[in-house]
């Protein structure tokens, strides 16, 4: 988990804990939603739970329990991409690094598309190019939509239909967000060590969204040929 992760884990760890109900809820309630969340491939949201736990359950005391239960452990219960999973508990990434074997790096080219593709979604290539400077390859593009944190959003109502790229679920997962808006604003990003010396004036940071675009339409049906890789 990257240093971010680490930190949003920690914040969004546990379904509030100290909350814990007067009255607990019954303890195989509480053993098979925590059965269901770790065996899941990914974030298990209320409306999942509640689906298949006894009708009537309470669901924040169930995330409660299981949140305290876990408070002390090597893992811990985290809110991640607007569901809940068991995450290594932040402070003992540093003993476990280098146990896992090294995802496939990015090139510095496709970070900085994924991070403009964060910031300022929906966006299209020609905007991603406009604000990188430089035109960006079509092997950037597809490699992040393989990686499945990026995904084809919608289409501009401009000339040519552009096609809009956002975010993923999987995007948020992997780095320990709940949702887009939790990525790291200005001042974070100083304390982080990622933006270092003298910023130029009115440089500012977008607040991250991933609401519809005002003049975007979703896209219906599979992908038209050429999309992963087109405007």
């Amino acid at each position: 988990m990257s240093r971010v992760a680490n930190d949003r884990a920690a914040k969004n760890s546990g379904a509030k804990a100290s909350r814990l109900p007067d009255t607990p809820p019954p303890s195989d309630t509480v053993r098979l939603a925590e059965a269901l969340i770790f065996c899941a491939s990914t974030p298990v949201t209320e409306a999942d739970l509640a689906a298949r736990l006894p009708p009537g359950t309470d669901m924040r005391a169930v995330l409660a329990e299981i949140a305290g239960a876990y408070a002390d452990r090597g893992l811990v219960l985290a809110r991640v991409a607007g569901g809940y999973a068991f995450r290594t508990a932040p402070d003992l990434a540093p003993a476990l690094r280098g146990g896992v074997p090294e995802p496939r790096r990015l090139s510095r080219a496709a970070l900085e598309t994924l991070a403009i593709v964060a910031y300022h979604q929906p966006v299209t290539r020609a905007e991603i190019e406009e604000i990188r400077g430089v035109t960006t390859s079509k092997g950037s593009l597809d490699l992040l939509l393989e990686t499945g944190w990026v995904r084809l959003r919608g289409r501009r109502r401009t000339p040519g239909r552009p096609v809009t790229y956002g975010t993923t679920p999987a995007f948020l997962d992997h780095f320990g967000l709940d949702a887009v808006s939790d990525l790291p604003g200005l001042d974070e990003l100083k304390g982080l060590g990622l933006l270092e010396g003298r910023l130029p004036a009115g440089f500012r940071v977008p607040q991250p969204g991933d609401a519809a675009g005002a003049d975007e339409d979703p896209i219906d049906g599979p992908p038209l040929p050429g999309d992963a890789a087109a405007e």
